[in-house]
């Protein structure tokens, strides 16, 4: 597979953040923290959980950016780090909500609603037109891994192989959800239509 010139520039950041330049390093942040934090977003379901799990894997990749061999492999190690800080949230976030559910009786009061997030509601007067917020809609129905793996791929820019490494699955899996998320997406869109 060709490298472009941004894979180029990428693996060059890499390089010189490793060597300890700091310039290098806010760059890297620069094109990599909205991603990070939309993928933690997509694991989490909370706007304020995706940043904390960002800053978490930040610390995480700033701390071990010197043992990545593989500067070309930077996208895939950072997405694998934010999945892994992204469980550890939610599985503290489990602890939390048994210890609540038998301090209090009502279940109700620990499971509100998922707020999409101000980035995933329309704005007034911004000019998105209905379509984009039917496929917005769609894509809230599908299950979790379905939609991370369509964002992975369409959003984010990654190829299968990328989003297998980084999700740590066989990339007929990955096929196989993207074929199925797919098809899903289509079906909604022609039962609306």
């Amino acid at each position: 597979m060709a490298r472009g010139p941004e894979a180029i520039l990428e693996e060059w950041l890499v390089v010189e953040a490793q060597r300890g330049r700091t310039a290098a390093l806010q760059a890297l942040a620069v094109r990599w923290h909205p991603r990070l934090v939309g993928h933690a977003y997509r694991r989490t379901g909370h706007p304020d959980a995706a940043a904390e799990v960002a800053q978490e894997a930040w610390i995480a990749i700033i701390r071990g950016l010197t043992g990545l061999e593989d500067p070309a492999a930077f996208r895939v190690w950072a997405f694998r780090i934010v999945d892994r800080k992204s469980f550890d949230w939610i599985r503290r976030r489990r602890r939390g909500r048994a210890l609540a559910n038998r301090l209090v009786a009502d279940a109700s009061l620990h499971d509100p609603d998922c707020d999409p997030g101000p980035e995933a509601r329309p704005r007034e007067g911004d000019g998105r037109d209905e379509r984009i917020e039917q496929l917005r809609l769609a894509l809230r129905r599908l299950p979790d891994d379905s939609r991370i793996v369509l964002t992975m791929l369409y959003v984010d820019g990654l190829s299968v192989i990328e989003i297998a490494g980084a999700l740590r699955l066989p990339e007929g899996t990955v096929k196989s959800r993207l074929f199925h998320a797919r098809k899903q997406l289509r079906d909604s869109f022609e039962a609306q239509s």
